[in-house]
């Protein structure tokens, strides 16, 4: 297995992900040779989320929603059917880094001419994701640990959360996302854009 991805059947929601993806790079005019000089990417790695042979990493996606001004919110609903008001539990979307143990959930109905969003996270114990940038500069985040405990590093300083506490920060660089355990953490990411 290649560092990034995680080798899994053909899925709907990476099928779409990965024609956005490529629909994204071709409104620009990039080949795959400059997608992966201004993400960091492999161009074989690239290549293959497009034709959805691989099923992203959060971290992946987070290099590519960078390089194209998106947050992962955003970038997961241009992949949805028909934008609403109302998205019931059921109908959320639900997306899974199998590699890493995080699960995201979609919570805000999803609207590209809005700024903020609601995501609920949760990460299974000794799951431990990290960021080496953005999806977007100066990017508002809240989170509000609803079970269980959270490490968040930001700016290089360690924060740990416990249930019922909330962090407030604006991401500028590298971030990370930590879960020691013993027991899984849940909790709701509230993204704001600059």
């Amino acid at each position: 297995m290649k560092q990034g991805v995680v080798e899994a059947g053909p899925d709907p929601v990476d099928t779409r992900l990965g024609a956005r993806l490529a629909e994204l790079r071709a409104e620009r005019g990039w080949s795959l040779g400059e997608l992966a000089e201004r993400s960091g990417v492999s161009r074989s790695t690239l290549s293959r989320a497009e034709r959805a042979e691989i099923s992203p990493t959060a971290s992946l996606l987070n290099r590519l929603c960078g390089v194209y001004g998106r947050t992962m919110s955003q970038l997961l609903s241009e992949v949805e059917a028909e934008p609403t008001l109302l998205v019931p539990a059921a109908e959320q979307q639900v997306w899974e880094d199998r590699a890493s143990g995080f699960v995201r959930r979609s919570v805000s109905p999803p609207h590209a001419g809005l700024r903020g969003e609601l995501v609920e996270g949760r990460l299974t114990a000794g799951a431990d994701i990290a960021y080496d940038r953005p999806p977007v500069r100066g990017l508002e985040q809240h989170i509000w640990v609803l079970e269980g405990a959270l490490e968040v590093t930001a700016q290089e300083v360690e924060h740990h959360l416990a249930t019922g506490d909330c962090l407030r920060l604006r991401v500028w660089g590298p971030t990370r996302f930590r879960c020691a355990g013993p027991d899984d953490v849940r909790y709701v990411l509230a993204v704001v854009l600059p």
